[in-house]
């Protein structure tokens, strides 16, 4: 084998174009692979949390009423058992009321869902308090925050008033508003419709004395655990849903994404099998005559097939190695710096109902040259096996008559 190993490895040498593009074929099938996964898997982790962190959150506890009906009217009965949201996993929690109405400034109006919040303790759930980009964040009643779309069709600027118009459990109600800041999160269902005000003026605005739902924070990878342990401890009437089963639509896109990929990474191994194995079989009919010598002087067709197929797999071994560095030398550095962020932007206002995300950071995970690696071991299996059976069937005499 020794002899034979040293023999392909110089002949991969001898054409060092057919070689290279072979290298370069196996490379980029290896690296669009890994990285093809990687990015998806990034994304919509990106996605799923930014929605944690800016539009609902890792864990909600809400009455069932209002999870199928998210109207003020079933709002939570009670806050009594806030102390059963004590759990090793719970780092915080803070008071959410969302309801219906009509924001109107003196140019515009526009019926939109506001948010009452807490303050003092929403900073330690989400971090809408940090994507106020002018301005400054809510501070007490009658101040709002809006997102800066909406606050240019409204035509309002920081300092300036609206009028918020609701009606509820306290009936009709109005409250004028000061904007003190606008938020500006690259969120299409924030930065085009939000409006935040403090969750005693959404109380006194709609009659409710608890709140709509109450948002936990946990860590990454344990909200479904967390929210059914959480469920067990509280009354039959109120239900807690991790970050996965308040997506809504984003999850059906983000689901189906996850089905094309493993089409897209089995497409790319189909494509270097067909380019090695067509290199490769080119390289044995124009190099027919030579190894018809070459079995001549005592090399059996077995060994000359031995030969040919370790050809095939150092040159497919130096093209996965390659892609294999070069994507995770990519992925390495996108996993640390928010490189696709800018195209990001563009990409959200051209496609506001996609779910998309101004961060991008790849997944730096090892699994993804796995699969890579799988999908090129299959690709190599086909590209040897055709080349092998043609040398196989070679016949000395025949192949040195050949010109």
């Amino acid at each position: 084998m020794t002899p034979l190993l040293r023999l392909a490895w110089r002949n991969l040498w001898r054409h060092k174009t057919r070689t290279g593009l072979l290298v370069l074929v196996v490379a980029y099938a290896t690296f669009m692979i890994a990285f093809l996964w990687s990015f998806n898997n990034g994304a919509n982790d990106g996605a799923v949390r930014a929605n944690a962190l800016y539009v609902s959150a890792s864990v909600q506890v809400s009455s069932r009423a209002w999870a199928d009906d998210p109207d003020p009217t079933h709002a939570l009965p009670n806050l009594d058992f806030l102390e059963t949201l004590q759990h090793p996993q719970v780092s915080a929690f803070t008071l959410r009321l969302d309801f219906p109405a009509l924001v109107r400034s003196a140019y515009a109006s526009e019926g939109v869902l506001v948010r009452g919040v807490d303050p003092a303790t929403e900073g330690r759930v989400s971090r809408l308090p940090t994507g106020v980009g002018e301005g400054r964040w809510i501070r007490g009643r009658g101040e709002a925050v809006l997102g800066y779309k909406l606050a240019e069709r409204l035509d309002v600027r920081v300092g300036e008033r609206l009028v918020l118009d609701t009606a509820a459990l306290a009936g009709p109600q109005a409250a004028g508003l000061r904007v003190v800041g606008l938020l500006r999160v690259y969120m299409p269902n924030l930065d085009e419709s939000a409006v935040l005000i403090s969750l005693e003026q959404a109380r006194a605005l709609t009659g409710v004395t608890t709140a709509t739902s109450v948002a936990l924070s946990v860590p990454w990878g344990r909200e479904a655990a967390t929210a059914q342990a959480i469920q067990k401890r509280l009354p039959h009437d109120l239900q807690t849903s991790g970050i996965w089963d308040l997506l809504g639509a984003i999850r059906t896109d983000i689901e189906l994404e996850n089905q094309f990929v493993p089409l897209f990474g089995l497409l790319f191994g189909l494509v270097a099998a067909f380019a090695v194995t067509s290199a490769v079989l080119v390289s044995v009919i124009e190099r027919t005559r030579e190894f018809g010598i070459i079995v001549a002087v005592g090399l059996s067709p077995r060994g000359l097939a031995v030969m040919v197929t370790l050809e095939s797999v150092l040159t497919t071994f130096l093209g996965w190695l390659l892609g294999l560095v070069v994507a995770y030398a990519l992925i390495g550095y996108m996993a640390t710096h928010n490189v696709l962020g800018p195209i990001m932007r563009e990409l959200i206002g051209a496609f506001p109902a996609a779910g998309l995300t101004s961060e991008i950071y790849p997944d730096p995970s090892p699994v993804y040259g796995l699969y890579a690696t799988l999908t090129i071991l299959l690709a190599a299996v086909f590209s040897i096996l055709i080349p092998a059976r043609r040398v196989l069937r070679l016949k000395p005499t025949e192949a040195m008559r050949m010109q």
